[in-house]
């Protein structure tokens, strides 16, 4: 084994990106070290609603801001292209992407639907 790669990352740490971002300091802080906090990207999972075609999609991401626009205005080819425009309903964040795979998983299952068809009066 490489000793350079003694903990070879999982594919769930994989996806986890750390960011660092300095905070700053009031000046009568300034020859303190500054602080550092830590983001962890969430994952969320959505529910969107064609309203023309009355259709569910559920899906997860990392950045539901450019996934909603993939869907609406970007992607060139798709099961999603075809019932624009979409609407979020709802959507939930998670911490890890196994977390968020097995709730989208939970709502892709005919309970699910259900559930979402049920919760949202469609």
């Amino acid at each position: 084994m490489d000793s350079k790669n003694i903990f070879p990352l999982t594919a769930l740490w994989a996806h986890i990106r750390l960011r660092r971002t300095e905070v700053r300091s009031l000046p009568s802080q300034q020859n303190e070290r500054p602080q550092r906090e830590v983001f962890l990207v969430m994952f969320k999972v959505y529910i969107l609603h064609s309203e023309s075609y009355n259709k569910i999609y559920v899906g997860f991401t990392g950045n539901l801001e450019e996934r909603l626009k993939s869907h609406n205005e970007l992607g060139k080819k798709g099961w999603t292209r075809l019932y624009r425009p979409w609407k979020l309903l709802h959507f939930e964040e998670f911490q890890t992407k196994q977390e968020a795979l097995c709730r989208e998983k939970e709502l892709k299952s005919g309970k699910g639907r259900e559930w979402i068809r049920k919760t949202f009066s469609l």
